[in-house]
């Protein structure tokens, strides 16, 4: 059994680790939940979770799921259980890396091909195209979806591998 003052010193470490956590884009549930899966060290079920951080077996499943899929988590197999345990992945710095660049990635991707969209768009306003208010338009429009690009190449060149 934890002493007071060892669980004291364990939620300060909580705490502060669960502020870097959220600059992940984590929720504070995600991270509170994931810092004290991370110094616990050990496989736990829903049930231990909620009870351990005063929350709902509901809120930690939501959660779970959430650092599961961000491969932050992982469900245990534990011979002779019949519930579901939990373990934060030990690679702290894979992990957290793997997940956030992937989000850049996605987010970039998704926001280059609406770019791209808009400039197939503008290929139905022939008229206007001879403009030169048109054409820095599609100028800037080209660089901004170049940006894209570039955040996308440079955020792929720099996944943790596995």
């Amino acid at each position: 059994m934890n002493t007071p003052r060892a669980e004291h010193i364990t939620d300060k470490i909580m705490q502060e680790f669960a502020k870097t956590l959220e600059m992940f884009d984590l929720t504070s549930s995600e991270a509170r939940l994931f810092a004290f899966l991370y110094i616990t060290e050990k496989p736990l079920t829903l049930d231990e979770m909620a009870a351990a951080l005063g929350k709902s077996k509901t809120s930690m499943s939501t959660n779970i799921r959430s650092l599961s899929d961000l491969n932050l988590v992982t469900r245990v197999w534990k011979k002779g259980e019949r519930k579901d345990f939990y373990q934060a992945n030990s690679q702290l710095f894979k992990s957290f890396m793997n997940a956030y660049i992937g989000k850049w990635v996605d987010a970039a991707n998704h926001q280059k091909q609406s770019l791209k969209e808009i400039n197939l768009f503008l290929d139905e306003y022939e008229a206007e195209k001879a403009s030169e208010e048109f054409t820095k338009i599609e100028g800037r429009l080209e660089d901004i979806i170049d940006f894209h690009r570039r955040i996308e190449t440079l955020f792929t060149d720099i996944k943790v591998e596995e």
